[in-house]
């Protein structure tokens, strides 16, 4: 199985946030549209970073007044990607040796063409398993 195909399922729209809005606003759009992280992009295009839950969590830790920070002070400038043709096992290998849950995709030109979530991975594995399981069930039966 390959990204593109987890793509074509959960669709290719990004939820991206400029890196001179204010954390305060990223924890609205989190919370608005249930996420763990978001890219940053002033564009809507290309990837300044990422921001996630656990970069708000450790700010807060060290500055109980983060609310009012830039996203640009939080979010992660080198960032992991992957492209829509790679397999789902490599960005599994991915997002475990980097300890990440969100893998923005990259097409051939650099630009954002979606995101995957650890959760659309475990999804698009369990779907595949029950295809799996169907096909050998067929077969046993005839």
């Amino acid at each position: 199985m390959r990204i593109r195909d987890i793509l074509q399922t959960k669709g290719s729209d990004v939820v991206v946030i400029d890196p001179e809005s204010s954390v305060r606003d990223l924890v609205i759009l989190l919370k608005q549209h249930n996420l763990g992280a978001v890219i940053v992009s002033s564009n809507g295009r290309t990837m300044a970073g990422i921001v996630s839950e656990r970069d708000v969590v450790r700010l807060l830790a060290d500055d109980g007044d983060a609310l009012s920070a830039r996203v640009a002070d939080v979010m992660t400038e080198s960032v992991e990607s992957c492209q829509p043709a790679d397999s789902v096992e490599s960005l599994m290998a991915t997002m475990t040796e980097h300890r990440i849950r969100h893998l923005p995709v990259l097409d051939e030109n650099g630009q954002l063409g979606g995101i995957v979530s650890i959760g659309d991975v475990v999804k698009s594995t369990i779907t595949q398993l029950k295809f799996e399981r169907d096909r050998l069930q067929e077969y046993v039966s005839t």
